[in-house]
């Protein structure tokens, strides 16, 4: 079977009759178009995830395969994060015969009222390559979406040229974020939905947060386990520092060397804070906890 053409009929998978619409010969079957049962079982508990996804597709969009993977990841990112920054930019990636969805979510795969579309009308080249998908898009903009998960590699490259060259590009050539309340594009850099006015969280207050409050940043763009672990670490370094500052103020020998580490050691730490929070802002995550699609 050739990917891209449409099939005969649907084959009894024994998969139940769902909402959302997939292309059963396609999503099911390996790179050369052989089904395989551990791959359907794999890409329906990925759908699991999806239930939230039909309002954002076109009357005549299927999905072909689903994904996991990460958002776009900086070497910074790698040396200030460690291995963290895997689970900080954990993403499922929804591949179907018009565009590429790209979905930032939790550590255990969960929605997080985020999402983003690549058109392939915005776009001058996608290809696979060792675990990594690269865009280039015709604002001139490059993502790499490192870790893409092994078992659909193969697959991704042989559906790439199924995904429909043609359609509208967005405003902006580039990746578009989505209201997750009324699918209306985004404006970069602006926190306020054009359409429904919906609202988002921003740079300005997430920065705020990260420098007032031990953990501040983590808590307001919704990480609070590394709300929790940052904040441990500022409340031991604010305790040391009075501690420090009182004895140099006695004159007590070494305080004061022990003062001016301490000080560059919770400046960074903040430092490292800001840097976070300002990349989850750019997610676009809405002020609401709990948004529905109405579209």
């Amino acid at each position: 079977m050739m990917y891209g053409q449409p099939a005969d009929k649907e084959r009894a998978y024994g998969y139940p009759a769902e909402q959302v619409p997939i292309d059963r010969e396609i999503m099911f079957s390996n790179h050369k178009g052989e089904y395989k049962k551990g791959i359907e079982k794999r890409q329906t508990k990925l759908l699991g995830k999806m239930s939230f996804i039909k309002p954002f597709m076109a009357q005549d969009e299927k999905i072909l395969l689903i994904t996991t993977g990460c958002s776009p990841m900086s070497v910074l990112d790698h040396l200030l994060t460690g291995y963290l920054v895997y689970y900080l930019k954990q993403s499922l990636f929804v591949f179907t015969n018009k565009r590429i969805f790209h979905v930032p979510t939790s550590r255990n795969y969960t929605y997080k009222n985020s999402i983003a579309r690549i058109q392939p009308a915005d776009c001058k080249e996608i290809k696979m390559s060792m675990g990594t998908l690269a865009v280039t898009f015709q604002n001139g903009k490059k993502e790499r979406f490192h870790y893409i998960a092994g078992p659909e590699r193969k697959k991704i490259s042989a559906i790439l040229p199924a995904i429909s060259q043609t359609g509208m590009p967005g405003q902006t050539g580039g990746k578009e974020h989505l209201c997750p309340r009324c699918g209306t594009e985004l404006v970069n850099d602006e926190y306020l939905c054009p359409k429904c006015r919906l609202e988002f969280k921003t740079r300005a207050d997430a920065r705020r947060n990260a420098v007032l409050f031990p953990g501040g940043g983590y808590f307001y763009t919704g990480h609070p386990w590394l709300g929790i672990n940052y904040g441990i670490v500022e409340l031991i370094s604010i305790g040391l520092i009075i501690t420090f500052w009182i004895d140099a103020a006695k004159g007590v020998k070494g305080s004061v060397e022990a003062l001016a580490v301490l000080l560059v050691i919770l400046a960074f730490v903040k430092l490292i804070s800001v840097f976070h929070s300002n990349q989850f802002i750019s997610e676009y995550i809405p002020k609401e906890k709990k948004v529905v699609a109405n579209f």
